[in-house]
């Protein structure tokens, strides 16, 4: 019985410790990234010893639904989309930080060369340029005029060949084309896979909606790679990434913004057709600074939410779409705002509301009507202009509708 009493208190004390657990230890979009010995950026692995005392986080990513595609089969495919919850954890030393997140996809999608209606799964991380005023982060997904971003993808493809720069076209031949059999072909095809390419891994910098420019130069260092449990019907990605090389220095920050894209292949996901986190906080744990940055993105919206209700259905719907039971305008007039709330931050959303102009989305779908256009282009200046005017200006309906707008999100897949 005394033993049973001890273990009882000892339990008791271990559930208050765990209760006085710092806020900021457990907050809502907090990773806090382990310090390691090494990170081997361009062989990073899932199966790396760095990853043995990484914590994992619950991570959950919103279908971004923005934009409306122009193709219906893909649109059928991803009308009832839910949130996706997946596991991240964080690691970093003096020179590179890295990431792991694993997610559930029930069908394992690869990329195949002869195929032009065949989507692979994939995930990207993106992390900002700079990001001296977190309150003045990046578009999330695809940067901004003046925050730029830096964008990491890797899609799951079959191994396919590419010129080595050696002349070497023999090996371009298909081994149907081949007259080689037994040993000799299964040799031709040893050496195809050995001079190919099994990952498409691609580094891109961009700044707002249709400046997303490849880096070929090799100035983001960076490796990644994705593995499926068959088993279990999960991917396992990572990306490692230079804290500090010539297209971004982030050596200097004791916290970072990062978020993360998931495309599911079987669903025609591509482009813009995607399920996408918020900007998450990253707690360099050991290093000092970042807390602004950590205290913005894990605060909550601070007005009331009912309040603001009434005043975006007055404001806005007439032009926005905010839940698909409420779909008043046209889905062409002016960016959807259906998961708004899942992937924007409380600064976006209000910067937004105040000044449309600091971001203008240029995702007018050119089967529209020519009335919807979403911005308007200064002949001079060539400058684009959102055709929204700003809507608001005191704090408290700001905040009020900023605590409304981040209601409007998809239910989290159980």
């Amino acid at each position: 019985m005394k033993t049973i009493i001890k273990s009882l208190i000892i339990a008791g004390l271990a559930t208050a410790a765990y209760a006085k657990t710092p806020a900021s230890a457990t907050a809502e979009n907090l990773i806090n990234a382990q310090r390691v010995s090494n990170i081997n950026v361009a062989n990073i692995s899932p199966s790396d010893s760095i990853w043995r005392n990484a914590k994992s986080v619950s991570v959950v990513l919103y279908p971004q639904t923005t934009i409306k595609l122009n193709d219906a089969k893909a649109n059928t495919a991803n009308k009832d989309n839910k949130a996706i919850t997946a596991q991240v954890s964080a690691v970093y030393n003096n020179s590179a930080v890295a990431f792991k997140i694993s997610w559930s996809d029930p069908t394992q999608s690869v990329q195949s060369g002869n195929v032009s209606d065949v989507y692979p799964d994939g995930f990207a991380m993106q992390v900002p340029v700079s990001f001296s005023d977190p309150k003045k982060l990046p578009y999330i997904g695809m940067g901004s005029e003046g925050r730029p971003v830096l964008v990491h993808l890797t899609k799951a493809t079959n191994v396919h060949y590419e010129p080595n720069g050696n002349g070497d076209v023999e090996h371009q031949v298909s081994p149907h084309n081949k007259n080689a059999f037994g040993a000799d072909l299964a040799n031709y095809k040893d050496k195809v896979n050995k001079l190919g390419k099994n990952a498409y891994t691609r580094a891109f910098i961009s700044e707002g909606f249709r400046s997303m420019t490849e880096l070929k130069d090799e100035s983001d260092k960076f490796g990644m790679k994705m593995t499926y449990d068959a088993k279990n019907k999960r991917w396992t990605g990572v990306v490692a990434k230079q804290l500090r090389d010539s297209a971004a220095d982030l050596s200097k920050y004791g916290a970072l913004p990062v978020s993360f894209a998931i495309w599911d292949g079987s669903k025609y996901n591509r482009g813009g057709v995607k399920s996408l986190s918020t900007w998450l906080a990253v707690k360099l744990q050991g290093k000092a600074g970042g807390d602004a940055l950590v205290k913005e993105l894990t605060a909550k919206p601070q007005g009331d939410a009912k309040a603001g209700q009434a005043q975006v259905e007055a404001m806005c719907a007439s032009c926005h779409t905010l839940s698909p039971a409420k779909q008043a305008a046209s889905p062409f007039m002016a960016p959807s705002l259906n998961n708004i709330g899942g992937y924007s931050t409380n600064a976006y959303l209000a910067e937004s509301i105040k000044d449309p102009n600091a971001v203008v989305v240029a995702g007018y779908n050119r089967n529209a009507h020519k009335g919807f256009a979403w911005y308007n282009v200064d002949a001079k200046t060539g400058k684009r202009t959102s055709t929204m005017p700003p809507m608001m200006s005191d704090d408290k309906s700001i905040n009020d509708a900023v605590a409304y707008l981040k209601t409007l999100k998809a239910e989290v897949a159980k």
